[in-house]
């Protein structure tokens, strides 16, 4: 009875039990891409005019439904460039180059709220911003039509780039405490002889009214 007690309680042989890691439950989140039907065809195989003719199996193959994320990528693309294009061979201008940096960073986001640490994806996503924000911006300035237009179809929410900006660095904002400081410490050394010299505008003022009384009475 002894041993089996020395051995039940032996740092040696004493089991330990760790909790279990929780695991959250990973929300579903909306994508921009759930508009698309899964009977559309891939972008390849929409315009092929032998694709109505064809089996049920490769119909389903040839669609969204068995598509990738990139696939689908494609056929969002081409939506969002249809609605700002300005014409039907028009692919480089500013319009179509904010819808296509458009589908791009919706992709980002969707990513990062799965994947909230990925800083790679999150650099990409800053400077497609950057980019189209630059895009907007030309197009407000002198087009300001297709800027209003490409913001409603697009469904952006622009806020202009304030006039002066300073890129915030540790040693400036280090330096802005120091001086913010030296410049109570200064004031308070000021205040004895601001003190002295309002009680003598004071007294003036005083001796000004006595002395205006008097020459009225």
């Amino acid at each position: 009875t002894l041993v089996f007690f020395h051995q039940a309680c032996s740092p040696v042989t004493q089991t330990r039990c760790y909790a279990r890691p929780v695991r959250r439950k990973v929300k579903d989140i909306p994508s921009h891409l759930d508009d698309l039907p899964p009977t559309m065809m891939k972008k390849d195989y929409a315009n092929v005019p032998v694709i109505n003719s064809v089996d049920d199996v490769v119909k389903r193959l040839l669609s969204l439904e068995m598509a990738s994320q990139k696939e689908k990528m494609k056929i969002k693309i081409q939506q969002l460039v249809e609605k700002v294009r300005r014409s039907p061979s028009d692919n480089g201008s500013f319009e179509v180059q904010t819808a296509i940096l458009t589908a791009k960073i919706r992709t980002y986001e969707e990513h990062l709220q799965r994947h909230p640490k990925d800083k790679n994806n999150r650099r990409r996503m800053l400077m497609a911003k950057d980019r189209r924000n630059k895009l907007l911006a030309y197009l407000r300035r002198v087009r300001h039509d297709a800027f209003e237009n490409t913001c409603r179809q697009l469904n952006i929410q622009y806020t202009p780039r304030p006039a002066y900006t300073r890129r915030v660095t540790k040693r400036w904002v280090v330096k802005k405490a120091f001086c913010i400081k030296v410049f109570q410490e200064a004031r308070k050394l000021k205040a004895p002889e601001r003190l002295k010299q309002r009680r003598e505008r004071q007294a003036r003022a005083r001796a000004a009214k006595e002395k205006q009384a008097q020459s009225e009475g």
